[in-house]
C-alpha cells in the first residue's frame, strides 16, 4: 500500500510540475508579450491622436445602432472645428460647467471627486467627479460603462493624454467629440443644430446652454431648456469671465 501511495504522489507531483513548466514556458511569455504590446500600441495611439483628429468614437456608433433598432434613421451629425475657430465663450463655458480646475490639475480633480463621493454617500443626486481630461479619454478611447475595468482604463488613458497632449489639444478634442444631442456630436454640429450658426460665433448664453445639457444630451434640448437647464446655463454664463483657457 505504501508503494501505491508513493506512486500516486509522484504522479501528482509530476502533473503539477508539468503544469507549472507549461505556464512558465508557454503561457507566461505570451502574457508578457501581450502586456508589452498593449502598452506600446496604446501609447502610439495616443501620440497619433495628438496630431490627427479621431475619425469616430464608440459612442457615436453605439447611438447610431440604437436608433436603428428603435426604427429611427441613422443620424450622426458632426463637423470638426479647429481650436482657434471655436468661440472662447464655449471654451470658458466648458470649464465653468464641467471642470473648474482644468488648467491646474493633472487629469484628476481630487476636490471634485471627494465632493461627489460625499454627496453620493449622503443620498443626494448622483454626481460624477470626472474632469474634461477623463471625459475625453473615455469618449475617444473607450466605451460607455461603469465597470472597474473600464474605469481603470479610463484612468490609464487620462494619464497618457495628460503626458502626451497639452491642455489646448485636450479641450479641442473634447469640444469636438462630446455628445450634444440625439445624433449630434461636437461644438460645430451643436451650434448649427440648436442655433443655426457656427460655433465660431456663439454668445455667452448660447454656449452656456450647450454645456448645460451635457449631463443628459439625449433628454435635454438647448433650444427648449427646462427650468433646471436654464438656471444651470445662467449660472455658467455668470462665471465665464473668471476662467482662463489654453492659448
Amino acid at each position: 500500500m505504501a508503494i501505491k501511495r508513493s506512486t500516486s504522489k509522484n504522479k501528482k507531483k509530476q502533473t503539477k510540475n508539468s503544469f507549472g513548466s507549461f505556464m512558465k514556458t508557454k503561457v507566461l511569455p505570451w502574457a508578457v508579450r501581450g502586456i508589452i504590446a498593449f502598452f506600446a500600441l496604446s501609447i502610439l495611439w495616443v501620440i497619433a491622436l495628438r496630431f490627427t483628429n479621431p475619425p469616430i468614437t464608440y459612442l457615436m456608433l453605439k447611438r447610431g445602432f440604437e436608433r436603428k433598432t428603435e426604427g429611427k434613421e441613422w443620424k450622426l451629425e458632426r463637423k470638426w472645428l479647429a481650436y482657434d475657430d471655436i468661440s472662447d465663450n464655449l471654451k470658458k463655458a466648458a470649464l465653468a460647467g464641467e471642470d473648474a480646475h482644468f488648467m491646474t490639475h493633472n487629469g484628476f480633480d481630487t476636490e471634485a471627486i471627494k465632493e461627489a463621493f460625499e454627496k453620493n454617500k449622503e443620498g443626494k443626486r448622483l454626481r460624477g467627479g470626472s474632469t474634461i481630461s477623463q471625459q475625453t479619454a473615455k469618449n475617444v478611447f473607450l466605451w460607455p460603462g461603469r465597470s472597474w475595468i473600464r474605469k481603470g482604463l479610463e484612468t490609464y488613458f487620462t494619464v497618457l493624454i495628460e503626458i502626451f497632449w497639452n491642455k489646448r489639444r485636450i479641450l479641442e478634442v473634447y469640444l469636438n467629440v462630446i455628445e450634444t444631442g440625439q445624433g449630434v456630436y461636437g461644438a460645430e454640429a451643436a451650434a448649427q443644430y440648436y442655433f443655426h450658426k457656427s460655433a465660431k460665433s456663439l454668445t455667452k448664453k448660447e454656449a452656456s446652454l450647450i454645456i448645460a445639457i451635457l449631463p443628459s444630451p439625449q433628454k435635454w434640448d438647448a433650444r427648449r431648456p427646462s427650468n433646471y437647464v436654464n438656471r444651470r446655463a445662467n449660472s455658467i454664463a455668470r462665471y465665464l469671465n473668471y476662467y482662463k483657457i489654453p492659448n
